[in-house]
């Protein structure tokens, strides 16, 4: 289709485990190590101190517990704040100060890994549309040892506004693979379908994690040059397994009567689908945007550029401070700061009964008839023509005429005609091969792994799934509440930390050693082992 370009995506759509978070890790994994460069310095001077005060151990070998004390960032998770901090001192002051680390490659310190993703290397970025912007700055993307800057200053191409594009991140992960070496650690094509603990044996093999699934080879070539594609089985065994799948596998549901509906959407890529086959004008019936979060706002972006007619209703108030609008810096992204305004300035206002509150929202078939000036606070009315929001509402009903029924939290029910929903309320990683969907690894155990509200629970300074079956069992990125790319690496530095604080420990010897074999080479069912395997779904 032919999408806007003001419309953005951010660091936080589908991650696969062979995206950001799982190269990160397999390029720490692989022997390159951070250490303290003896010319930097860090704008923190306390920071500063503490990794001066053992200059000759690198990061990987410092106590992350006590760097992380004392510093703030805009995530929740220790490290992940430690190493933004190291890797893009005070960027969220908007400086450009020099990483005070040095990346040395030590090959004795590499651990054998295999990273298993259903696509390429870069993982959901190659699936995303190509002319959007990324919400983060372009250099909180790049992944370390390589600026995203200067890599694409060799590609001849400038960074916009300080983001990138999706298909410039996906070409940038994909090159990075392949720069620093790491192709031989991915195994691109695999679905993970079980992972479980496997008890030792009784010649004394130690307890280990089996990973089982399927992968997808080009098989034999046909006459017109295509060829067939083929689901070859495979079965590893690892002393450790990290969980990285992202948390958009599965999209939230809101539960309510009428929501398997044909025109109830769950995904951003629905209203895509819709708009490229010219279903949706400025004659259309309004689209039901629910939810308020970016992607809500990219639905509501796109249909507005269409001139298609919006109703948005969400659940908080637009003054609410955990809403992700009054959380963005509004010169750095216009386009939300644009739908923020929207929902502020266009509400809806019941008229006060007995009049039909429902009456001025039905039968209209242009744009210029919505909102009415009688049931908003704007005083332009036509600053954003077509839009109309609803704060503090809930979708109670979806019917079969394509009528949504809306409630307020005093109760007040409204009904509106609508030519599409777009439920867009976040969505769940899919752990199908984790026994009832790893539930019993999250925060509470009764509810589904979610980023936001039930994020797997791990030690927050070696990543170490809490709950596990086992020892050797870790979680990375959304899975454990990170959204961004910039802090996706920091998960990667705690987990690499420990395993090579372990593996110095001799828990490679203790524990009986694992060689990586070229599995992926195999045109057979296959079993084999490897120290650490990064698992997608």
């Amino acid at each position: 289709m032919d999408q806007p370009s003001l419309v953005q995506l951010d660091a936080r759509k589908r991650a696969e485990s062979n995206g950001p978070s799982g190269i990160c890790l397999s390029y720490l994994l692989s022997g390159y190590t951070p250490y303290l460069s003896p010319d930097a310095s860090h704008p923190n001077p306390l920071l500063h101190s503490k990794l001066g005060e053992q200059p000759h151990l690198s990061l990987l070998e410092q106590d992350l517990e006590y760097l992380c004390e004392g510093l703030e960032g805009r995530s929740s998770n220790p490290v992940a704040v430690l190493f933004d901090s190291l890797l893009l001192p005070d960027s969220d002051f908007g400086l450009d100060h020099t990483s005070p680390l040095e990346w040395r490659y030590e090959p004795e310190r590499a651990v054998p890994h295999l990273v298993l993703g259903k696509g390429p290397p870069g993982g959901a970025w190659h699936a995303m549309e190509g002319s959007m912007l990324t919400l983060s700055l372009a250099n909180w993307m790049e992944l370390p040892g390589l600026k995203l800057k200067d890599w694409m200053r060799e590609k001849r191409r400038n960074v916009r506004n300080d983001r990138a594009t999706p298909a410039e991140i996906a070409s940038y992960y994909q090159h990075y693979v392949s720069q620093m070496s790491l192709e031989q650690s991915f195994a691109c094509g695999t679905t993970v379908t079980s992972v479980t603990r496997q008890p030792g044996s009784h010649e004394g093999s130690p307890p280990c994690w089996r990973v089982t699934g399927q992968q997808r080879r080009e098989g034999e070539e046909l006459g017109d040059g295509s060829s067939v594609s083929e689901e070859v089985p495979f079965s590893l065994l690892a002393h450790n397994v990290v969980l990285a799948t992202g948390t958009h596998d599965i999209p939230a549901r809101l539960g309510v009567e009428g929501e398997s509906l044909p025109f109830v959407c769950h995904s951003f890529w629905e209203l895509e689908a819709a708009i490229s086959r010219g279903e949706l004008d400025q004659s259309s019936d309004p689209v039901l945007v629910v939810g308020a979060g970016l992607t809500a706002a990219d639905a509501v972006l796109a249909a507005h550029h269409l001139n298609t007619p919006v109703y948005h209703a969400f659940r908080r108030s637009v003054t609410d401070p955990g809403l992700i609008f009054n959380q963005l810096p509004k010169l750095l992204y216009p386009e939300y700061h644009k739908v923020h305004q929207m929902m502020t300035q266009q509400q809806y206002r019941p008229n006060p009964p007995p009049h039909d509150p429902a009456q001025n929202l039905r039968d209209h078939s242009t744009p210029s008839s919505l909102p009415p000036s009688s049931s908003t606070t704007s005083s332009s009315p036509s600053s954003y023509p077509g839009y109309l929001s609803f704060p503090r509402y809930r979708v109670v009903a979806f019917r079969p005429d394509q009528k949504c029924v809306l409630e307020s939290d005093s109760g007040q029910r409204t009904v509106v005609q609508v030519s599409k929903a777009l439920v867009l309320i976040g969505a769940h990683p899919n752990l199908s091969f984790l026994d009832d969907n790893g539930r019993s690894l999250g925060i509470d155990p009764n509810e589904t792994i979610s980023c936001r509200r039930n994020p797997i629970e791990v030690d927050p300074f070696t990543n170490n799934v809490v709950t596990a079956d086992g020892p050797g069992m870790y979680a990375m990125g959304p899975l454990v509440g990170e959204n961004f790319v910039r802090f996706l690496k920091g998960g990667a530095l705690a987990i690499a930390s420990d395993l090579a604080k372990r593996q110095k420990e001799g828990w490679g010897r203790e524990e009986g050693d694992l060689t990586t074999d070229r599995w992926v080479d195999r045109q057979v069912t296959t079993q084999t082992e490897a120290e650490v395997c990064v698992v997608d779904s």
